[in-house]
């Protein structure tokens, strides 16, 4: 029996109990042959039994009797085109629950990407088109992402599971294949016989003439001005970690990752006054899709809902010292297991380090100018990076000693490219280099916030500010107000930004009063933004309707976790948050979700070629009356870097 006693009851599954799920499982014969395993993951216990255990009285520690743990997963088998979920108990070593779960798709498999490229290159239909359009029979050197198929109305999309790769040509087994995309021929793959069914042929264009690589040994002169920058701290870092869980100064939290997510964050909660207080029970990026704007045959059908079709998790690194993270680094493995069962670890899925982040607070008196107060910031960073085919996605986690929470979406790697004629443009896109170019594209990604602010029962207002009208009352005009409506059902709370109101949204406990009397809360300020460029009328976009709104506030369903739907591979449209929405359920005075949409609209440029600088999206949680005051007010001056003069009121 695996021992839990000690462990934090969200921690992630680790690798034995993920072997063990897998041995149940066969051993209660719901394993055949012809059956992947698309995930196992970490079956949450209930709200009540956490907060039990996590407590909010450092004076009395949590209990230390068994947790009984259970996993969640999802299989599908290829021979029958069926997909199933199971709960298992490791504690018990039972299988709790089996289900089908008709008519849909799961997340396609690590294994599945790997060996539909191998049906791609061995399918005869797909090497006499290759020929015919490139002039090439040796197909090694072609490479082929795997792109999930979509849904576009058809029965096949609804009875096949599909894929429809994008292919491209190496010059040589190292350079950047994305370079050279095989433009016009487009394979379809029918995953459960692993075998081409046809290849759809658009027309035909050159291959680019250049090569467009990038790695370091393909670059000829590097720059030679660039000294070393170490970070150091020889008394080690400020945080502590028993497993999964972390203590950082005030903050604690645990770590989580999963196949479909990645990284998430749980448990989270800050210390003051001897009070472990509460904060955001979960958060996670729910999903996201990246829809293309490019009408053209070959690009039209290019979106991919990167969550739910291919998992983050699978698709997370293995984080490098010194390349990916800088600075004394703790990092935590992922335990997945491969589409049949067997063990599947990525080393150093997650990333943990402190950064400096410039001045904290500062003032100085004139009357006492040869004593400033100032103190430096610094942040703990939980991050973890994902590859899916040609984008880099990294998604990284701040916590700051002032109670501030930040979420930072960093896209970086490869653009999707296609092909034009000699002398020729497209509207649609970029010209990055001759013959190629980067279609116009957009990222949406949905992050679910589970707020458990002092407790469960929370309410979310929405924020605008507002110019009063002239009159004796305003004799100067200009005054303005906030003006604070709480949001009382879920159709009422489905919203965007507005700009011209400043508008911000305000998560508070109404029975948890602060220091003034007034309920405490935490106000979330959204970043960059965007709104959709497709029609209401596109699939892509009818599938993922949580790009309708930016905000949306439901009540707490632990079944409810992915704003489009638990699958959205090949998906019907309006699953997800524009179905759960629609009951207009009550959300005051009552335990809520707050799932916020944003987008970045990516018109590329030349510079975004071969690879793409990073681009940053994210938003920040701030504390509003949560606190007595500012919570940062006891971080200590930094040491003295200078004999004569002391500093940062040292």
């Amino acid at each position: 029996m695996i021992d839990t006693a000690i462990r934090h009851p969200l921690e992630p599954l680790s690798a034995l109990e993920v072997q063990l799920a897998v041995r149940l499982l066969k051993d209660a014969g719901k394993v055949t042959p012809t059956t992947r395993f698309v995930s196992i993951s970490l079956e949450e216990p209930e709200k009540e039994r956490v907060h039990l255990f996590s407590g909010d009285d450092l004076s009395s520690p949590p209990p230390t009797k068994e947790l009984r743990r259970k996993a969640f997963a999802v299989l599908f088998d290829n021979a029958i085109n069926a997909c199933y979920e199971a709960v298992l108990s490791l504690t018990d070593w039972t299988l709790v629950s089996w289900k089908h779960i008709a008519d849909v798709q799961p997340t396609m498999t690590a294994d599945e990407q790997v060996e539909c490229e191998q049906a791609v290159l061995a399918s005869p239909e797909f090497r006499a088109a290759l020929k015919e359009h490139c002039g090439i029979e040796d197909t090694s050197l072609v490479m082929v992402d795997i792109w999930s198929a979509g849904n576009y109305g058809s029965e096949e999309d609804r009875t096949l599971r599909l894929a429809r790769p994008l292919c491209f040509l190496r010059t040589d087994p190292t350079d950047n294949g994305y370079a050279k995309p095989i433009e016009g021929l487009r394979p379809v793959v029918d995953l459960n016989r692993m075998k081409v069914i046809r290849v759809e042929e658009y027309g035909r264009w050159p291959l680019p003439p250049e090569q467009g690589n990038y790695a370091s040994d393909r670059i000829a002169k590097k720059r030679t001005d660039i000294k070393p920058l170490d970070i150091q701290q020889p008394d080690g870092p400020s945080f502590q970690v028993d497993g999964y869980t972390v203590r950082w100064q005030k903050w604690s939290f645990v770590i989580g990752f999963n196949a479909r997510e990645g990284l998430t964050l749980n448990d989270l909660r800050y210390e003051d006054q001897g009070r472990k207080r509460s904060i955001l029970y979960r958060a996670s990026l729910s999903e996201m899709v990246v829809p293309y704007g490019d009408p053209a045959p070959q690009q039209a059908r290019k979106n991919a809902f990167d969550a739910g079709e291919y998992g983050l998790g699978y698709c997370a690194n293995s984080l490098e010292l010194g390349c990916d993270c800088l600075g004394l680094i703790r990092y935590f493995d992922g335990h997945l297991c491969t589409s049949r069962g067997e063990p599947l670890t990525i080393k150093n899925a997650v990333c943990m380090h402190e950064e400096d982040f410039g001045i904290l607070w500062k003032h100085t008196d004139r009357r006492l100018a040869d004593k400033p107060e100032v103190r430096r910031s610094r942040r703990l960073v939980i991050s973890s990076i994902a590859t899916v085919e040609n984008y880099e996605y990294g998604f990284f986690w701040y916590l700051y000693q002032d109670g501030n929470i930040q979420f930072e979406i960093k896209l970086t790697g490869i653009l999707s490219l296609g092909v034009l004629h000699p002398g020729e443009t497209s509207p649609y896109g970029t010209l990055i280099a001759p013959q190629l170019y980067a279609p116009n594209h957009q990222h949406f990604f949905n992050v679910r916030l589970d707020f458990d602010l002092d407790g469960v029962a929370n309410s979310a207002y929405q924020i605008d500010l507002v110019a009063d009208d002239p009159g004796p009352a305003n004799p100067f005009e200009n005054a303005f107000q906030a003006k604070a409506t709480l949001l009382e059902r879920e159709k009422q709370a489905r919203a965007n930004l507005n700009f011209e109101t400043a508008r911000t949204w305000k998560i508070v406990n109404p029975s948890r009063l602060n220091a003034v009397g007034q309920p405490v809360g935490y106000k979330f300020f959204a970043g960059d933004n965007c709104v959709p460029l497709a029609s209401k009328n596109a699939w892509w976009r009818k599938r993922a309707g949580f790009v309708e709104h930016h905000v949306w506030v439901t009540p707490y369903r632990p079944e409810e976790r992915h704003a489009a739907g638990d699958y959205p591979n090949q998906s019907q449209p309006g699953d997800g948050l524009i179905r759960w929405t629609e009951k207009d359920r009550p959300i005051a005075n009552t335990d809520i979700v707050l799932w916020y949409t944003f987008g970045h609209t990516h018109v590329p440029r030349p510079e975004d070629y071969p690879v793409m600088p990073t681009a940053y999206i994210g938003f920040l949680l701030k504390p509003n009356g949560f606190f007595a005051e500012n919570p940062a007010n006891d971080v200590p001056p930094s040491p003295k870097k200078s004999a004569d003069k002391p500093c940062c009121g040292g």
